[in-house]
This record gives structure tokens, C-alpha cells and sequence, in this order.
């Protein structure tokens, strides 16, 4: 199977004695050091992997032993195996001030409980005084689809609120809005790091998120589980956010602020889903006062590369990060640490093993990186930071291939396809799925807007073209129980161990399923690494006008 998937380069990947010894099922993918490396990277003595710590500084070391080990070479600056990312992390103490006033009668909020709120500004206190709230509806400036939520209001100085989502989220089909922002599946203008940009380009102080656990993909209990810490990439003092609180409003505390400013938050979401809709001041005003513990932590990305030896200057990337959640509260078992076994201990492991392979054959025509991200659980900024200072020009960067999460409950009938119609590499995925006798299966809740939550996403939209394998993604239709099963293991794992001390290596899993995904990333690398095809973004994409700026450089 791994040899008729790769029949445009047969001579570049011979298989050698060891992959001939493999199950088959498993396309060459040695399941045991899949095991090994989660069960070391999962273990205590990396007390969850948190960046910043000591856990980080037995990661870096670990990774780097391993990569040498498989004999790469070191990829990072100036000949190292590691770029520097210098990080700005910020944990709000309990608010001295948190109250709504309105008509001269203040509302005293709950932290929390009613509002959740953190910062990304370098300061002892975050604070705002007296700030007018202004309801945006979604918060979005869309030129390219004729849509304007702000209308040329001013917000410095204020506080945007917003809805969570897309415009078309909840709208009927006799609605003009409908399918003007995806449907059901999330855009970009949807994820919530996007209003918080565009409240700050804005001018606002603040931005609050209305959360609905069906339009957000996740309920409460995320939102404020962060304990009121926040990371960022180190910015320059004029690069910094204008935002000194942002973050989320309960429905419930909504609902109320709405109603007492006289307003139906119900109605004002159905006019929000109209290009006419004009921002309300909601005659509100907010003001908090939260003690702030900050300080700059360096942290690192590790890279590792296979040069090529056609064309070295063209890179294919894969990646996975390397970080967890760190230490936290014991759960019911008395563990403490979040350590992230499958999300990503498994999908770095999953590097481990392409890399084996890559380095089992003839060395590719083109350059293979192997990238392992810091801060992908503090908002991608690992792979944020590489993508705003390259180490391989991204204008010559055919493709990143990224893993985190991948199914652990056995063989699959089929892959699951994250962000359905935005590249060509989907083309190139219902391929090699063909070759391992799989097919591909569409995401089942794009809503989510998992496409924009990994890694990936850093380099997709400077245009590099991108592959996400996450497990999480939709039901697998797996060869034992069918999508049923898949589902129960989506259910189980979203539901159970997510980000929570539970994602931990368990005697239980199947990796069978894993190893089919990893071997087909593998081998649609090895595809690109070996010949001159350059993928592309489709008609539609947000993406594909940023790589259309490059093209002269490809020779496009």
C-alpha cells in the first residue's frame, strides 16, 4: 500500500526489510514507537509539557535527543535545533471591580460565573473605567461579501459586544444572509480570536463575546477553564492590543444587560444577521479592575529538517506541537497534570515516525521540515510566531501537514476531510485514502470551525497550503462498530478528557486507525517532497488571494 501510493517516486521509497515486517493494516507505521513516545511524553516527568517551565525544558531536550537520534538536521537559528518565542503570559488575580451600570443602578458581576475576561496587554492592571457597552451584532468587516457590522461607528474607548459565529449561523433559508457566510461551517469571521482583532483595530478597550454553547462548539465550563490566564507572542509597544479586557458574557448575563437596556437580545440576533443592521448603544456602561501577574517566558519551536537534493529551497512542513496544559487542579483520580497524550504527545510521535521513513529512503528533491510548536494550547503562537518570521520562505512552502489529535479506537473505512473546498490538497486526500482502500468523510460539525483551531491555520492564511488531520473532527466509520463507534469515541474523548488530566496514555487504545492516518500524510508528503507539483487553494478560499501574491516567486 505505501508503495503503490508513491508510484510517481517508487525509486525514492524502496521499502526497507523493517516496514516489509509491518502489519499491513498499518501502511509501515510502527504502532510500538507511537506508544513509546506518547507514554514517555505523557509521563509526570514532564509535568504537562506548560511552556515556560520545567517541563518545557525536559521537552526541548527530549525532542531534540529524538530528532538526533533519527538523524535529521537541526533546522532552527543559526544552525540550532530551535527557534526562540519569546511569550507574554498574564494571569488576572480576583477583580477589585466588575459591575454594569445603567439608569444609575450598578449590577455587581460575578467572575466567572457571569463574565470570564483576560488580558494580553503587558500591565500590572488591567483596568476599564466607566466604558460604553456597543452591541456590533457579529462583529464583522467583510468587504469581499458587502458586509459591514460597524457602519463607521467609534468605539474608542468602548466596549464592543458581540454574537459568537458566523451571520448565517441560525438563518433560515428564506433569509438573504443565508450561505453568505458558509452555512453551517464557520469562516474565520466566526472564530472568536478574529472579533477581538477586529474589536482592537477598531479602537475598543474591550470586547465581550455573547456565548451560546451550539454556536461556540463548547460550553462554559471551556470558556472560563483557563483560570483567567492568557498567552501572547511578545509584540512591540505600538503592535500591542488596544484591549485591556477581552473575553466572554453568559447568555444568561446577556440576556439581562439587553433587557434592561430595552432590548430583546433573541430579536437583536435576527437582526444582526442583515447587511443593514446598525450597532446600539446599549446606554450600559462597565467598569473592572483585575490585579495582573505578568511575565515574559521564552519558549521554543523545534525544528528539524531532511535537505533536499533538487530543489532545497522548496519546504514541505509538517507539524505538531509539542506543549499541554500543564498543571492544574487533581481530577477525580488525583492526577494534576494535563499532559496531552493524544492532543499532541500522539501526533509528535506521528512525526517521529514519517521522519523514520523519510529517512529509510533515497533523500527527497526537495527540503522536508519537521516542525514541533510551543503555545499551540495558548492560541497557535508557536506556530504564529514562525509564520510572522519564516525560517523558510512561506512563498516557497509547498504544503505543512499538521497532526493533533488522531483517533485511538482501531481501523477506519475512511478519513475525516477538516475544511471541505479550501484547498487542493483534498483533491490529493481522497487519493491516497483510495490507495489505502478508505474514503473520505466530510467533517461532521464544521460549525466548530476546526480549521481555524490548529496549527495549520498560522500558515494558511499567509497562503501556504494546508492539511489538518484531527480525530476529533467528525465519527470515523471504523472497521469494528462503524461510525457509531466513532462517534462514541468522539463523544468520550470531547466529552471526558479534552484539555482535562483524563488525556492521558490509556492500555485501551487502538492505534491501528492513527497509523493509517499518519502513513497517508507521509505519503502525500513524500508525493510533494519528490516532484514539482505545487498545491494550491480553491475558488472561494479567503486563502487563495495571499498565495496568488507569490506566485511570480513559484513561477506560477
Amino acid at each position: 500500500m505505501f508503495l503503490r501510493s508513491l508510484a510517481a517516486s517508487t525509486a525514492l521509497f524502496l521499502a526497507t526489510s523493517a516496514m516489509a515486517q509491518q502489519d499491513a493494516d498499518t501502511s509501515g507505521i510502527d504502532t510500538e514507537h507511537l506508544v513509546e513516545t506518547v507514554r514517555t511524553m505523557a509521563s509526570d516527568q514532564f509535568e504537562g509539557r506548560a511552556p515556560g517551565t520545567v517541563g518545557e525544558e525536559r521537552t526541548i531536550g527530549y525532542l531534540i535527543g529524538r530528532l538526533q537520534g533519527l538523524g535529521l538536521e537541526p533546522a532552527g537559528e543559526d544552525g540550532t535545533w530551535t527557534q526562540k518565542v519569546p511569550l507574554l503570559h498574564t494571569r488576572l488575580g480576583e477583580p477589585q471591580t466588575l459591575a454594569f451600570a445603567h439608569d444609575g443602578t450598578t449590577t455587581t458581576l460575578e467572575f466567572p460565573k457571569d463574565i470570564y475576561v483576560s488580558t494580553l496587554q503587558p500591565s500590572d492592571n488591567a483596568r476599564i473605567d466607566d466604558a460604553p457597552l456597543v452591541f456590533v451584532g457579529y462583529g464583522i468587516d467583510a468587504p469581499e461579501r458587502g458586509w459591514d457590522d460597524f457602519k463607521g461607528v467609534d468605539l474608542e474607548g468602548k466596549v464592543a459586544v458581540f454574537l459568537v459565529n458566523d451571520p448565517d449561523f441560525h438563518a433560515g433559508e428564506d433569509e438573504p444572509v443565508a450561505g453568505s457566510f458558509g452555512g453551517r461551517t464557520m469562516t474565520y469571521y466566526g472564530r472568536w480570536t478574529y472579533k477581538f482583532a477586529e474589536a482592537s483595530r477598531q479602537g475598543a478597550v474591550g470586547a465581550l463575546i455573547v456565548h451560546e454553547t451550539e454556536a461556540a462548539g463548547y460550553g462554559w465550563n471551556v470558556i472560563e477553564s483557563p483560570g483567567g490566564e492568557n498567552y501572547d507572542v511578545v509584540r512591540k509597544p505600538e503592535e500591542v492590543t488596544s484591549l485591556a479586557l477581552q473575553g466572554w458574557i453568559s447568555g444568561e448575563t446577556a440576556t439581562a444587560l439587553f433587557a434592561d437596556a430595552g432590548y430583546d437580545l433573541a430579536e437583536l440576533s435576527k437582526t444582526a444577521r442583515r447587511k443593514d443592521f446598525q450597532p446600539i448603544d446599549l446606554d450600559t456602561t462597565v467598569s473592572a479592575s483585575f490585579p495582573v501577574t505578568q511575565e515574559v517566558v521564552d519558549s521554543q519551536n523545534v525544528l528539524a529538517k531532511i535537505t533536499g537534493t533538487a530543489r532545497p529551497d522548496e519546504t514541505v512542513i509538517y507539524g505538531a506541537h509539542w506543549d499541554a496544559y500543564g498543571e492544574g487542579k487533581p481530577d477525580a483520580q488525583g492526577r494534576i497534570y494535563r499532559a496531552g497524550a493524544n492532543d499532541d504527545a500522539l501526533g509528535v510521535a506521528g512525526l517521529f515516525e514519517i521522519a523514520r521513513a523519510f529517512k529509510a529512503a533515497p533523500a527527497p528533491e526537495r527540503s522536508v521540515v519537521f516542525a514541533f510548536w510551543t503555545a499551540e494550547e495558548r492560541g497557535l503562537l508557536g506556530s504564529e510566531y514562525y509564520a510572522a518570521n519564516p525560517l523558510f520562505p512561506l512563498a516557497r512552502t509547498v504544503a505543512n501537514f499538521d497532526l493533533d489529535i488522531l483517533q485511538t479506537a482501531g481501523l477506519a473505512k475512511d478519513v475525516i476531510l477538516v475544511g471541505k473546498g479550501q484547498g487542493t490538497l483534498e483533491d490529493d486526500l481522497a487519493r491516497f485514502a483510495a490507495e489505502q482502500g478508505r474514503t473520505v468523510s466530510e467533517e461532521s460539525l464544521p460549525e466548530r470551525g476546526l480549521f481555524f483551531r490548529a496549527d495549520h491555520f498560522s500558515l494558511a492564511k499567509r497562503g501556504v497550503p494546508v492539511m489538518l488531520m484531527m480525530g476529533i473532527a467528525g465519527a470515523s466509520d471504523l472497521v469494528e462498530g462503524g461510525k457509531e463507534a466513532g462517534q462514541a469515541w468522539v463523544d468520550a474523548y470531547t466529552g471526558d478528557c479534552y484539555h482535562a488530566a483524563c488525556d492521558a496514555w490509556s492500555e485501551e487504545w487502538n492505534l491501528a486507525g492513527a497509523a493509517q492516518d499518519i502513513a497517508l500524510f507521509r505519503d502525500m508528503g513524500a508525493e510533494l517532497a519528490n516532484s514539482d507539483k505545487w498545491p494550491g487553494w480553491k475558488d472561494g478560499s479567503e486563502f487563495k488571494a495571499v498565495r496568488e501574491e507569490s506566485a511570480a516567486v513559484r513561477g506560477d
